[in-house]
């Protein structure tokens, strides 16, 4: 029976399946650090088969800085770390799809990479804006081994995670390129193949991160800057202008998988002709029962129905039936749209008319036409709020008076940008790896109950300790997540009663990151000597729960863990089931036959148990045997 792994997707053995898959002579057998044998890649191989396009030498496009290669290095190194549920400090934990996650955010994503794999259609970021006194992510990518064992680089030796990133620092530009590269590399997995990513800056570090968005997401794919009016009166902080705006990057996984931007649309009926004299022309095929004719019922003979410069052509019969055609209608002409453009305007049930003889075909966009946004969001485009409202937003929710968090950005602002991605009454998830006071699971909430959306959020956040001289920490916050939770428990609360009739998620389940649930011998069993044997009871750490084993068993799966959970309490054992079969677990030390008939008959997708669940061999060959006759299809492994 397979054990499963607990360890995140190590990208570079990946690599090396795709290259070995497409160029199998450039993967080769190679000494490792160990003195094991494993694959490599030889590269002058891969050079040759290659040759007349491979890049050897100074002279080519690229981005650079110093320590970019143990970004990427570390962007594909696997991790054992695990997310434990925190349910006591969660809300509506049963019900809610939401999730909140404390936590370094490039472990978080690693460990969410396989589950939400190509799931997330939305990535907004205000990562920090490297002013020389904000705070960046103290990723060193140089640690040695022991310490990397002793806490992952998790907290200094003063136990401060992260460090000001003052302008005095021979690497200012490289820490900062060097942290966010990493993050989007492995965020970039998790975009689904419509997704898109915004990322606020101001003009620091503008320029930078384009680059390296580029080379993650490619140049091709960048759709557009927004300039966002930040202030209602500029802030001359700077030496030499009063500043007004900030910036948002936009990416998409794919530009060819995305639609129009659009938060307002004209008037609906309105009518677009399909021909367009100077086009080239070409043969449009309109099926059985797709237009709308204004005319009496009649048969129309093949015929020329060109007029002035319009040129058209009737190369069929067509047969007007309840005005409809009864039959495929072709014509020749110089059209607007394409014959692919024709058959998605078919699928969307957009409505073809045809007025009269000669027949000049229109059509009638579904809801109304989309108007293209604006790359300008201020006061004056769309009533955008700014950072003055933003701080009026926090006060609102904790007290008038009370700022507890610096630079907040507005509710307004996020949802915008939401809402210009969204469809009606629209459901997808949100991610948000820098979620700082937690505003855009505030705007995902209050654009939800506004349309009838369906969106949910994932949030994940640092627990940055608050100054203690901070208004945060005097009214009891003693980190960044405190201040966020709370946000989102008030602000969901301010939004049911604004809404009472609304169907709303307003709850969240609350997870931080820790260390494995597994005892080191999991992952090293060759280290395991007969007398470790012999005292050992389990190779599960003893403080860890049900809950624990539960979730890190879906993350390890790559099942979301934002799905329902029910349990049952069969013959003393207690079995969990998630979203209905996704999976079923039992982590029982002694599991009796029953429970894995039981387990069975629900016919899950997946199903685990601990290891020592069965005292010998026979007990887990009895297990096979049970999945096997009840549900074969069920794929089973221990912990």
């Amino acid at each position: 029976m397979e054990h499963m792994k607990f360890e995140t997707p190590d990208m570079v053995t990946e690599n090396i399946d795709k290259i070995a898959a497409l160029f199998p002579s450039a993967v080769t057998e190679m000494r490792g650090e160990d003195g094991e044998i494993k694959r490599g890649v030889n590269f002058e191989v891969l050079k040759q088969l290659l040759s007349r396009d491979v890049v050897d030498g100074d002279e080519c496009y690229e981005f650079t800085w110093v320590g970019k290669k143990a970004a990427m290095a570390e962007a594909a190194r696997p991790i054992t770390k695990t997310l434990r549920p925190v349910k006591e400090d969660s809300r509506n934990w049963d019900t809610t799809e939401n999730l909140y996650i404390e936590g370094d955010n490039l472990e978080v994503l690693k460990i969410l990479q396989e589950s939400y794999l190509g799931k997330v259609k939305m990535i907004y970021i205000d990562p920090p804006y490297n002013t020389g006194n904000d705070f960046i992510y103290a990723d060193d990518f140089m640690r040695s081994q022991e310490e990397e064992n002793e806490q992952m680089g998790m907290y200094d030796e003063d136990e401060n995670r992260l460090f000001k990133n003052a302008d005095t620092r021979g690497r200012f530009h490289s820490d900062w390129c060097s942290m966010i590269y990493a993050r989007l590399v492995v965020a970039r997995n998790m975009l689904s193949e419509d997704g898109l990513i915004f990322i606020t800056l101001d003009d620091k570090e503008n320029s930078n991160m384009r680059h390296i968005a580029d080379e993650i997401l490619g140049a091709s794919n960048f759709v557009t800057e927004f300039i966002w009016e930040k202030k209602k009166k500029p802030s001359f902080l700077h030496r030499n202008v009063g500043k007004l705006f900030d910036y948002i990057l936009c990416y998409a996984k794919s530009t060819e998988n995305t639609e129009a931007f659009s938060v307002e649309k004209t008037t609906e009926g309105k009518k677009y002709p399909f021909n367009n004299a100077g086009n080239g022309r070409n043969i449009l095929h309109f099926p059985p029962h797709t237009i709308h004719f204004l005319m009496n019922d009649q048969v129309i003979q093949p015929q020329d129905m060109s007029e002035g410069n319009i040129y058209t052509k009737l190369l069929s019969q067509v047969i007007i039936k309840n005005h409809t055609n009864e039959n495929t209608v072709e014509l020749d002409g110089e059209w607007r749209y394409s014959q692919k453009k024709l058959d998605e305007i078919i699928r969307n049930h957009e409505e073809i008319t045809i007025s009269k003889i000669p027949f000049r075909p229109n059509h009638i966009k579904a809801g109304g036409e989309i108007k293209k946004m604006k790359n300008i969001i201020s006061r004056s485009t769309y009533n955008c709020e700014t950072n003055e409202d933003a701080t009026m937003q926090i006060e609102s929710l904790f007290g008038e008076g009370k700022c507890i968090f610096d630079t907040p950005k507005p509710v307004g602002l996020i949802s915008l940008l939401v809402k210009a991605i969204s469809k009606d009454a629209d459901s997808f998830t949100v991610l948000d790896f820098f979620s700082g006071s937690a505003t855009t699971a505030h705007a995902v909430m209050q654009l939800n109950a506004e349309d009838g959306g369906h969106r949910k959020f994932i949030m994940v956040q640092l627990p940055e300790k608050c100054d203690e001289a901070s208004e945060a920490y005097k009214a009891g916050y003693k980190n960044i997540c405190e201040i966020g939770k709370e946000r989102i428990r008030r602000a969901g609360d301010k939004i049911r009663s604004e809404h009472p009739d609304a169907k709303l998620d307003t709850g969240f389940r609350v997870f931080h990151v820790d260390e494995s649930n597994m005892e080191d011998v999991y992952y090293h069993p060759e280290e395991l000597t007969q007398t470790m044997l012999g005292g050992m009871v389990s190779n599960i750490k003893p403080d860890r729960t049900d809950l624990d084993l539960l979730y890190a068993c879906l993350l390890d799966w790559g099942v979301e863990i934002n799905l329902s959970h029910t349990q049952a309490v069969i013959d003393g054992c207690t079995v969990h089931n998630v979203d209905n079969g996704a999976l079923c677990a039992c982590f029982d030390e002694r599991v009796p036959l029953s429970v894995i008939d039981y387990m069975a008959k629900q016919q899950p997708l997946r199903a685990v148990f601990r290891d020592s669940s069965f005292a010998a061999d026979d007990s887990k060959i009895n297990v096979t045997e049970i999945f096997k006759n009840l549900s074969p299809d069920t794929k089973v492994k221990v912990i």
